[in-house]
């Protein structure tokens, strides 16, 4: 199992408006590509020196090639997209993890 991790510091000012985003369109589209079985977003509890509120959206995928898969036939259109709406407000990075176990 592979989780596509994004963290992502939203500015105040848009806050609201990016998370309703993500919540009600966003994750809905990406888990609509049927290349993830499950997602949750959760806020990172750690203050930021540059301020902003910091999230962790966890997109759980069968394999590595499947992540690859998104990467080349969905990823380009879901970023253009957080960029037109949200700019210089957002910063994020993407991270892939592998889980060894559950317990």
């Amino acid at each position: 199992m592979i989780i596509y991790n994004v963290t992502t510091n939203i500015h105040e000012s848009v806050h609201d408006q990016w998370l309703k985003w993500m919540q009600e369109k966003h994750i809905p589209e990406i888990l609509a590509t049927q290349k993830f079985s499950s997602a949750r977003i959760v806020k990172v509890l750690i203050e930021e020196e540059m301020g902003g509120i910091t999230y962790s959206v966890q997109y759980v995928t069968d394999s590595k090639a499947t992540l690859e898969q998104f990467y080349i036939e969905d990823e380009p259109e879901f970023h253009r997209e957080a960029l037109g709406l949200f700019a210089d407000k957002m910063l994020s990075f993407k991270t892939e993890l592998e889980v060894i176990s559950e317990h």
